[in-house]
């Protein structure tokens, strides 16, 4: 795993314009999303009730507000431009993969960092396997959902809804990470040029070690996470600032170290 890591590092310094590319992507979807729930939240906090108004008032609002959230149209206009802004980001994803996957390819043969001419190259492959995965990570809430619904108006604490559902959601995270191997594993395997059979069968093989790596990698990011945030907490202000800016860098550089790191541990596997 030692040596999975390291090479993952070497190719992960190479692509430093494409992780540039990438954080300034991330910087500017979180701003227009920011702007975008500023601009819908920001009026309606405006009206609500100020600390010196009455008890009644806040219930008031609050009355007001579930009435034309289940009564009229009011949120409709809102959902659609969530579902816009989650279908432009679906979007985007398979090419972001689609490159990434390609330079990181050929940056392992010596051959450059062909960011865009993978996008070029392998972006319908990728997006078809993408969107196979979605399906599958997806399809059980529609046994989920109506199981929490049925959980919640059955029972009479938190505990108790607690106790019946968690089992079911750590199964399907499970579950989720398990197709998001097999479908990393098989886009490694397209676009390298092996085909949609071999590459399921490589990523079949290469399941085990894939999955150690990335467990090992999710684990250092959380931990890197968890330190950056207690260093904030501690030593607030300027250096607050400075650090929990530069840590959008540091989370897109481990995202595509822990891409490199599977590469590694998938091209290391597959014969």
């Amino acid at each position: 795993m030692k040596t999975y890591m390291k090479n993952g590092w070497r190719l992960t310094a190479k692509h430093f314009p494409v992780i540039t590319i990438l954080f300034l992507y991330q910087l500017l979807w979180g701003f227009f999303l920011y702007r975008t729930v500023e601009s819908i939240v920001v009026p309606l906090l405006k009206r609500y009730p100020g600390a010196l108004s009455s008890e009644g008032a806040v219930q008031l609002f609050l009355v007001e507000a579930q009435f034309r959230l289940a009564k009229t149209d009011l949120i409709v206009p809102y959902l659609w431009m969530l579902a816009g802004l989650l279908a432009a980001r679906t979007a985007f994803t398979p090419l972001i993969n689609a490159g990434l996957l390609y330079s990181l390819r050929h940056a392992a043969e010596g051959s450059g960092t062909p960011f865009w001419a993978g996008i070029r190259a392998a972006w319908r492959p990728v997006a078809l396997l993408y969107a196979i995965e979605l399906a599958l990570t997806w399809a059980p809430l529609l046994y989920l959902v109506p199981l929490a619904r049925r959980t919640l108006a059955a029972s009479g604490s938190w505990q108790e809804v607690a106790a019946s559902l968690v089992p079911y959601f750590a199964a399907w995270l499970l579950l989720c990470a398990a197709v998001r191997i097999l479908s990393l594993g098989m886009q490694f395997g397209v676009v390298a040029g092996r085909g949609t059979l071999g590459s399921m069968t490589e990523a079949i093989r290469c399941f085990l070690p894939v999955a150690g790596v990335t467990a090992a990698m999710w684990g250092l990011a959380a931990a890197v996470g968890l330190a950056s945030s207690a260093a904030s907490l501690l030593w607030a202000g300027l250096f607050a600032l400075i650090l929990h800016q530069g840590h959008y860098f540091v989370r897109t550089w481990f995202k595509v170290w822990t891409c490199a790191v599977q590469f590694e541990a998938w091209r290391a596997k597959r014969v």
